[in-house]
Protein backbone atom coordinates (compact mmCIF):
# COMPACT_ATOMS: atom_id res chain seq x y z
CA UNK A 1 0.00 0.00 0.00
CA UNK A 2 1.45 3.36 -1.00
CA UNK A 3 0.18 5.10 2.15
CA UNK A 4 2.16 2.75 4.37
CA UNK A 5 5.28 3.25 2.30
CA UNK A 6 4.99 7.04 2.64
CA UNK A 7 4.54 6.75 6.42
CA UNK A 8 7.50 4.34 6.62
CA UNK A 9 9.78 6.77 4.78
CA UNK A 10 8.64 9.77 6.86
CA UNK A 11 9.06 7.86 10.15
CA UNK A 12 12.54 6.68 9.17
CA UNK A 13 13.51 10.23 8.20
CA UNK A 14 12.26 11.57 11.53
CA UNK A 15 14.14 8.85 13.40
CA UNK A 16 17.40 9.77 11.68
CA UNK A 17 16.74 13.49 12.26
CA UNK A 18 16.12 13.04 15.99
CA UNK A 19 19.11 10.70 16.44
CA UNK A 20 21.44 13.25 14.85
CA UNK A 21 19.88 15.98 16.99
CA UNK A 22 20.35 13.81 20.10
CA UNK A 23 24.06 13.33 19.38
CA UNK A 24 24.56 17.10 19.07
CA UNK A 25 22.85 18.06 22.33
CA UNK A 26 24.79 18.55 25.56
CA UNK A 27 21.97 19.06 28.08
CA UNK A 28 21.11 15.65 29.62
CA UNK A 29 17.32 16.02 29.98
CA UNK A 30 16.88 17.61 26.58
CA UNK A 31 18.97 14.78 25.14
CA UNK A 32 16.73 12.15 26.73
CA UNK A 33 13.62 14.03 25.61
CA UNK A 34 14.90 14.01 22.03
CA UNK A 35 15.76 10.32 22.39
CA UNK A 36 12.15 9.66 23.39
CA UNK A 37 10.95 11.39 20.21
CA UNK A 38 13.36 9.24 18.21
CA UNK A 39 11.92 6.12 19.86
CA UNK A 40 8.39 7.18 18.91
CA UNK A 41 9.51 7.65 15.30
CA UNK A 42 11.28 4.27 15.35
CA UNK A 43 8.16 2.60 16.77
CA UNK A 44 6.07 4.18 14.04
CA UNK A 45 8.51 2.91 11.42
CA UNK A 46 8.54 -0.64 12.80
CA UNK A 47 4.78 -0.75 13.40
CA UNK A 48 3.91 0.56 9.97
CA UNK A 49 6.28 -1.92 8.38
CA UNK A 50 4.50 -4.67 10.33
CA UNK A 51 1.12 -3.43 9.13
CA UNK A 52 2.42 -3.38 5.57
CA UNK A 53 3.55 -7.00 5.92
CA UNK A 54 0.12 -7.97 7.30
CA UNK A 55 -1.71 -6.45 4.35
CA UNK A 56 0.66 -7.94 1.78
CA UNK A 57 0.60 -11.47 3.12
CA UNK A 58 1.92 -14.07 0.74
CA UNK A 59 2.50 -16.75 3.36
CA UNK A 60 1.97 -17.49 7.01
CA UNK A 61 5.52 -16.28 7.73
CA UNK A 62 4.57 -12.81 6.51
CA UNK A 63 1.72 -12.80 9.00
CA UNK A 64 4.00 -13.87 11.86
CA UNK A 65 6.72 -11.35 10.98
CA UNK A 66 4.15 -8.59 10.49
CA UNK A 67 2.52 -9.36 13.84
CA UNK A 68 5.84 -9.36 15.68
CA UNK A 69 6.89 -6.08 14.08
CA UNK A 70 3.50 -4.52 14.85
CA UNK A 71 3.72 -5.50 18.52
CA UNK A 72 7.32 -4.26 18.81
CA UNK A 73 6.36 -0.99 17.12
CA UNK A 74 3.44 -0.41 19.46
CA UNK A 75 5.61 -1.17 22.51
CA UNK A 76 8.27 1.24 21.26
CA UNK A 77 5.69 3.98 20.70
CA UNK A 78 4.15 3.50 24.15
CA UNK A 79 7.48 3.48 25.97
CA UNK A 80 8.71 6.45 23.95
CA UNK A 81 5.56 8.41 24.76
CA UNK A 82 5.92 7.70 28.47
CA UNK A 83 9.54 8.87 28.38
CA UNK A 84 8.50 11.94 26.36
CA UNK A 85 5.91 12.92 28.96
CA UNK A 86 8.39 12.34 31.80
CA UNK A 87 11.32 14.28 30.36
CA UNK A 88 9.38 17.20 28.84
CA UNK A 89 8.97 19.22 32.09
CA UNK A 90 12.54 18.40 33.10
CA UNK A 91 13.86 19.59 29.74
CA UNK A 92 11.82 22.81 30.01
CA UNK A 93 13.15 23.45 33.51
CA UNK A 94 16.69 22.72 32.36
CA UNK A 95 16.29 25.12 29.45
CA UNK A 96 14.96 27.87 31.75
CA UNK A 97 17.92 27.43 34.09
CA UNK A 98 20.35 27.71 31.19
CA UNK A 99 18.75 30.92 29.92
CA UNK A 100 18.85 32.47 33.43
CA UNK A 101 22.57 31.77 33.77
Amino acid sequence: MPAFIIIIVIALSLYIFYKIKEWRLKAPYEKRWTKAKANIALGTFIGTYGLNRLFINESKYDLIIGGVFLVLGILNIVMGYKAYKYFLPLAIEENEQQTKS
